[in-house]
């Protein structure tokens, strides 16, 4: 596979997180010679009351892949945490086949989930936190002010884990935004995985989106007819930063099949 024929890879950033906490995973991505987007989604834009939630960041992620499909290229999106809810929703009927089948070029040829919200149409975050009985856990891993807005209480611990040195991690938490809660009461309304090819990172160490929720999802999309690679890293819910090597190979790997 050429630089030429490689797929464009556009990650689909999760909740309080910017696209700079994908800086270890682009870099590494485009060693292999892969180019990278990392689109900032609306709802960690900052303001208070937030302005912008699960359909600003759906209208931006499907704008921003559809101008490079348009263009003819292939893409493969990597989708992380709430990223997992924005992909599913924004990237329905843009597939390579389903473009194909209209006589365009270009289309998504993946859609990559890791520790991601794979989830069908109707279905909000916290309602899988109720499946599982958790939603007494959430204020304690969350903060939200009145106005909605929220903060992990303890993202060093819950959500990064062990993998870097203290002071990488140190870092990489400083950067963490603030994020519209109401993001994680929102339905889906679409479900792009139905169409499009998928595969699962499993992140077995995962104290955010816990290993068992997870699996449910890929149990979800296997139960809807659709067949899911699956990997599995021993590391917590940012493998981008604390396993990136493991995550690339996985990558290279559902792209090259």
């Amino acid at each position: 596979m050429t630089a030429q024929t490689k797929p464009t890879i556009v990650i689909v950033h999760g909740g309080w997180h910017i696209p700079e906490h994908y800086d270890k995973l682009v870099t590494a991505l485009e060693s292999a010679d892969y180019e990278v987007h990392v689109p900032r989604l609306p709802s960690t834009n900052g303001p208070r009351p937030p302005n912008a939630d699960l359909d600003s960041d759906t209208a931006l992620v499907r704008s921003y892949v559809e101008s490079l499909v348009r263009a003819g290229r292939t893409v493969a999106a990597i989708l992380h945490s709430y990223g997992g809810q924005v992909g599913s929703n924004a990237l329905y009927g843009l597939g390579v086949d389903a473009r194909a089948a209209q006589g365009l070029k270009g289309g998504v040829s993946h859609l990559i989930y890791m520790t991601a919200y794979a989830v069908p149409e109707g279905t909000a975050m916290m309602d899988k936190v109720k499946e599982f009985n958790n939603m007494d856990l959430v204020p304690l891993a969350f903060d939200f002010a009145e106005d909605d807005s929220c903060v992990h209480r303890n993202p060093k611990v819950f959500m990064v884990g062990p993998g870097p040195e203290d002071e990488e991690i140190d870092k990489y938490v400083e950067t963490l935004v603030r994020w519209n809660g109401k993001c994680m009461y929102q339905a889906s309304k679409h479900a792009a995985w139905r169409d499009i090819p998928v595969s699962f990172i499993y992140t077995t160490a995962d104290m955010t989106v816990p290993f068992d929720y997870q699996k449910n999802f890929v149990e979800g999309l296997e139960k809807a007819g659709r067949k899911v690679q699956t990997f599995e890293l021993a590391t917590g819910h940012c493998p981008n930063f604390t396993a990136t090597e493991g995550v690339v190979d996985a990558v290279i790997k559902v792209v090259t099949a």
